[in-house]
């Protein structure tokens, strides 16, 4: 019979090792009658039985159907199982504890026996007078009998106790253990207690015809020891033959196709068109690709023949790392320090087992450009830069189902690489790249080993590069340079940090590059970026911390990561499709708001615009040169002109700077505009000092035009007594103003700067009325005058008498 012994605690009393174990051999269908399962452990104790129920096989129907190939063999108990001796003796107080019987293992009972064995073989040796060091226990016990824990036990003339077992079985449907047979070691006798054992699908397991577990013979499951011996040899050299075969295929006839063929790996000059810096700008920032792939990169295609007959196209190697290879865009990654005239042979096989390399969220490796002493790894090129950039990005929302579609990604994508045992030793965010779809791929793997294959010296990157690095690589030279798969998953925790926070590594932290570095090689104190658990899920944030673990083997590994981080988003899905479909919600909700945000600016600024204009020109004069309708001379009836000069100006220019003339006029026509604010006036133009006012255009207003002038000439003129020049406070300043009313033609003059003028008598007699009236006086014609009576709203006028005009 194949039996099997399950050397490990038992599942009766809590056992999870061999709860998992008895539950795999339910689902490798290894418990229908072929094997006998035998718990060690229950040997050493007596295991409960009568009138007793395992929850565990009760509420497991995996474990209970396994459990029906288990026979269990314990020591007997006789009349009372071991809850019911232990619950007497906790009522007589001779053990203290506040568990409950059914609480302490039945290993207690053990223990209870060979502390109570041991005392009895100290005392038998005292009492002869002996040692116990001097002898063995065996003959102090040597054929001695006591009262154990629970059963009676004897010892035989070596010292070891005979007890008796007993057989326990299931019935394979209930959680019950019924005793099958007694087994007598004193007599070496078994004993048959009136139930049968119960083998799975009712049939008791036949002999072992194949030898299993028989370490005496060679299992050959009933065929010759030779035969099988010559099958295996065979088998042997065909592996080898085929080896050697492939091996002399691939170096023959693959190497060659290295650099030509559809599969090949080095690529020159001639097999990629660069793009110049402008043309990929545009592709990047969304325009017609169409357009741009049949116009620009046709053109670029047109050879430009130098002297010697080399093609060129728009774009060099040297001052651009887009290209296009095959009809797909592509990024070159250069390796910088130095000049590259040969590709090693190493550096080949490396490439060839990392294009290989295919999954969705890893950036597949396209070729290996070499010409014009440039070495480049050639990989796609994903339009939405790297992840570096997206974060930065302010215009991009980025709600946590977006972040944790970009984290999943970049999981699944070190999780393909790790089991394919590639470290990638230089993960960080702007080696994360996102392509049209939002989804993110792992770029940069196997980077560090082409350095070393290529034997390319290696250069101290700067401390602000470092901020990815784990605190064990930083110590360590050699293991930065190579990297580890601890190294990777801190790594990832600095990206978690950037997606959750939107923000730079370390960013919250006020200390330079430098000291971030040294504090995170040389604890204590642990530096690392403080993120507020606002931010993203709780179990998030500790995945991070977990991750960061300044003891590597305490960090998880993907596998972990991943499944940890599926139970995060509770049960909303995250695959691609979804998440891309969030996504270009997400980005077309926020070319929504951006496009009313400009829009709310531009109306700001056509109001302000709007605003200037008028203040330059007549609201209507405006409107019709904003259309673009031509502005005709209008010939207005009566209108009231103003105008108004300073006495003595010229005198307090001599004596004022020029910026303080500019300020003097500044200042008293800033006092006129908020005046003429309140009447219905346009003010025309200022000429110096001359400031010219007029009521009656471009609007009609009847004869309120006479009345709204006086009314504002006797505001400017209450107004000027209280005003002071800023450089001279104590000189006054002192107005004329003259009036005038009568027909005039308005229009406007000018294209480059346009200006709205009025032309005729009236215009000229307004100014002579201003340049012969007196100080602090309104000069005012007869015809204005006229107007003002006949309005009857209480002007007072006195009469000056004739005066000449020019």
């Amino acid at each position: 019979v194949r039996v099997v012994v399950m050397c490990m605690h038992s599942v009766l009393v809590g056992g999870k090792d061999q709860q998992l174990f008895l539950q795999q051999v339910d689902k490798m269908q290894m418990a229908d009658g072929r094997y006998v399962f035998i718990p060690f452990d229950t040997i050493h104790y007596s295991l409960p039985y009568r009138n007793a129920s395992y929850p565990v096989l009760a509420g497991n129907a995996r474990l209970r159907r396994s459990y029906d190939a288990v026979l269990t063999v314990t020591m007997d108990s006789k009349d009372k199982d071991f809850h019911q001796v232990l619950g007497e003796v906790l009522k007589k107080n001779n053990i203290r504890m506040s568990l409950k019987p059914n609480q302490v293992s039945p290993l207690f009972g053990t223990i209870y026996n060979a502390i109570y064995y041991l005392a009895k073989a100290v005392d038998s040796a005292y009492r002869g007078s002996r040692g116990v060091a001097e002898t063995s226990n065996a003959q102090h016990t040597s054929g001695m009998e006591f009262e154990g824990f629970n059963q009676v036990l004897q010892m035989d003339k070596d010292g070891a106790v005979i007890a008796d077992y007993v057989v326990l079985d299931t019935d394979g449907r209930g959680s019950r253990l019924e005793a099958t047979h007694l087994v007598n070691m004193a007599t070496g006798t078994l004993k048959y207690l009136g139930t049968t054992i119960h083998f799975p699908q009712g049939s008791v397991p036949g002999s072992d015809a194949d030898c299993w577990f028989d370490s005496k013979e060679i299992c050959t499951g009933g065929l010759d020891p030779m035969f099988v011996l010559l099958v295996f040899t065979m088998v042997c050299c065909m592996i080898l033959i085929c080896g050697a075969t492939i091996y002399s295929f691939r170096k023959r006839f693959l190497k060659p196709h290295l650099s030509t063929g559809p599969n090949k790996i080095i690529l020159r000059l001639d097999d990629l068109v660069f793009i110049n810096a402008q043309l990929s700008r545009k592709r990047l920032n969304g325009e017609n690709e169409t357009s741009v792939l049949g116009r620009s990169v046709l053109d670029l295609k047109t050879p430009k023949h130098s002297t010697s007959g080399k093609s060129f196209a728009a774009a060099t190697p040297e001052t651009s790392n887009i290209a296009i290879y095959e009809g797909d865009w592509v990024w070159l990654k250069k390796i910088r320090n130095g000049k590259f005239t040969e590709v090693k042979p190493l550096t080949k096989t490396l490439f060839s087992k990392i294009q290989e390399l295919r999954h969705e969220n890893v950036n597949p490796f396209l070729g290996l450009f070499h010409d014009c002493d440039i070495l480049a790894i050639v990989t796609e090129h994903c339009s939405r830069g790297s992840l570096e950039d997206l974060i930065a990005n302010k215009d991009m929302k980025l709600d946590w189902m977006f972040k944790s579609s970009l984290l999943l990604d970049l999981i699944m994508g070190m999780k393909f690489l790790h089991h394919r045992q590639l470290v990638h030793g230089r993960l960080k965010s702007r080696n994360c790249v996102v392509d049209g779809r939002f989804v993110l791929k792992v770029t940069d793997y196997g980077y560090n080993e082409l350095l070393e294959v290529q034997n390319v010296t290696w250069m101290d990157p700067k401390p602000e590069d470092r901020f990815w690095t784990a605190p064990e690589l930083l110590r360590d030279p050699s293991l930065e340079k190579a990297g580890t798969f601890c190294g990777d998953v801190y790594s990832f925790s600095i990206i978690m940090q950037e997606v959750i926070v939107r923000g730079p590594p370390f960013s919250m932290l006020d200390l330079s590059p430098n000291d971030i570095v040294k504090k995170v090689q040389k604890p204590p104190p642990l530096c690392r970026p403080s993120v507020s658990p606002d931010l993203a899920p709780m179990e998030c944030i500790q995945i991070m911390k977990q991750c960061w673990s300044e003891q590597p083997e305490r960090r998880p590994n993907f596998d972990q990561i991943f499944d940890q981080f599926k139970n995060i988003n509770k049960g909303k899905k995250t695959n691609i499709i979804d998440s891309m479909l969030r996504m270009l919600e997400q980005y077309s909700s926020n070319l929504e708001d951006l496009i009313k945000e400009r829009t709310e600016e531009l109306e700001i600024e056509k109001q302000k615009t709007d605003q200037l204009l008028t203040q330059m020109l007549p609201y209507s004069v405006a409107q019709a040169l904003k259309t673009g309708d031509p502005v005709e001379p209008e010939h207005f009836e009566q209108v009231t002109i103003y105008f108004s000069d300073i006495v003595g100006f010229t005198t307090i220019s001599a004596m004022s700077d020029p910026i303080e003339v500019v300020d003097l006029l500044n200042d008293l026509y800033t006092l006129f505009d908020a005046i003429i604010g309140s009447h219905d006036v346009y003010k025309v133009e200022t000429i110096g000092d001359a400031y010219m006012v007029a009521s009656g255009l471009p609007a009609r207003n009847g004869n309120r035009h006479a009345a709204e002038i006086a009314n504002m000439s006797l505001d400017i003129l209450s107004s000027i007594g209280t005003f002071k020049m800023r450089h001279m406070p104590d000189v006054p300043v002192r107005i004329r103003i003259g009036l005038h009313s009568g027909p005039c033609v308005a229009g406007v003059v000018g294209l480059t700067m346009p200006r709205y003028c009025l032309f005729g008598d009236t215009v000229n007699t307004a100014s002579r009325m201003e340049s012969t009236g007196l100080p602090y006086r309104i000069h005012l014609n007869e015809s204005t005058v006229t107007i003002l009576m006949n309005l009857n709203l209480g002007y007072k006028v006195e009469l000056r008498g004739k005066t000449e005009l020019k």
